[in-house]
């Protein structure tokens, strides 16, 4: 069994631990009506665009993502969340260090031994959810799952969602299709996009990813024999009938839209397999981006 395997079908038990603790730092986290800024790279920018929306969608105050190096610096905000699992991402360190004495900020992260630890005001550590792939699972779904139940969104149905998306078989041909594309709709938005990273990085797979919305708008004209479909939450009325029409495999998310996301990994590492590829070291990845010159 690969680490990232190993890693994702731990999911269920990191989300509860996860919840079980989000109470204990609301100190940290952000208060309702505060204006808050949610930055990330990689897996943790498409995370911090699901909290977004799940923040604003609650009525708990206006919440953007962004990614580390795209933040707009002109832009006043309460509070910063940086979501980091290494602690050591030059663009997440060089913004932290950037808004320091003048925009409160918290990092959520895997290890307290890293320099996150002094770039940020105040730290929310998950180092049970570490991870050694370099591809991230757990890490990311359990800070969204800590943010989610900071918010009063988070049920025990998620945990029992994403036990029902280990056990089950994954749908029959998915597997071998050759093009493979996710959306969503609101907070799972931020998932389809990173259920379309989890394909790249661990199988090498062409993969896309859009609002739902926006498929007919343009990339329903790839869709064909080979490719899958996957709708991440409820779909548009109509649009499953038509992806089936150009002769796609149309996969429907009937469970929580996070653990939908634990089934998407399991395809990755499943496609992975059935190519011959390690999905522990994707190529040209490594498990932190650090920059020659960056703060550290």
């Amino acid at each position: 069994m690969t680490y990232v395997e190993d890693e994702l079908r731990s999911q269920p038990e990191c989300w509860i631990r996860a919840a079980e603790q989000a109470a204990a730092h609301d100190g940290v986290l952000p208060a309702a009506g505060e204006r808050v800024a949610i930055v990330g790279c990689g897996t943790s920018y498409f995370m911090a665009q699901a909290v977004a929306a799940l923040r604003e969608l609650s009525g708990q105050g206006e919440t953007d993502a962004f990614a580390a190096s795209e933040f707009p610096a002109a832009r006043s905000y309460d509070r910063v969340i940086a979501l980091t699992r290494s602690g050591t991402t030059s663009e997440v360190l060089g913004l932290l260090a950037s808004l320091r004495g003048r925009t409160r900020t918290t990092a959520i992260t895997a290890d307290p031994h890293t320099p996150v630890t002094e770039s940020a005001d105040e730290i929310v550590v998950l180092d049970f959810a570490d991870e050694r792939s370099v591809v991230q699972t757990r890490f990311a779904t359990t800070a969204l799952t800590l943010l989610r139940a900071h918010l009063g969104l988070h049920t025990d149905a998620v945990v029992a969602d994403a036990r029902t998306a280990l056990a089950d078989p994954l749908p029959e041909g998915l597997v071998g299709c050759s093009q493979f594309t996710f959306l969503g709709h609101g907070w799972t938005v931020g998932l389809a996009n990173e259920a379309g990273l989890k394909m790249r990085e661990a199988a090498l797979a062409w993969t896309e990813a859009y609002p739902a919305m926006e498929y007919r708008h343009g990339p329903i004209s790839v869709t064909t024999h080979g490719t899958a479909t996957w709708m991440l939450g409820e779909a548009p009325e109509g649009l499953a009938d038509q992806v089936r029409a150009t002769g796609a495999l149309w996969v429907s998310g009937g469970l929580d839209p996070l653990a939908e996301l634990v089934r998407a990994q399991r395809l990755a590492v499943a496609v992975a397999a059935a190519r011959g590829l390690d999905p522990d070291r994707p190529r040209h990845l490594t498990r932190s981006v650090i920059l020659p010159g960056a703060p550290r």
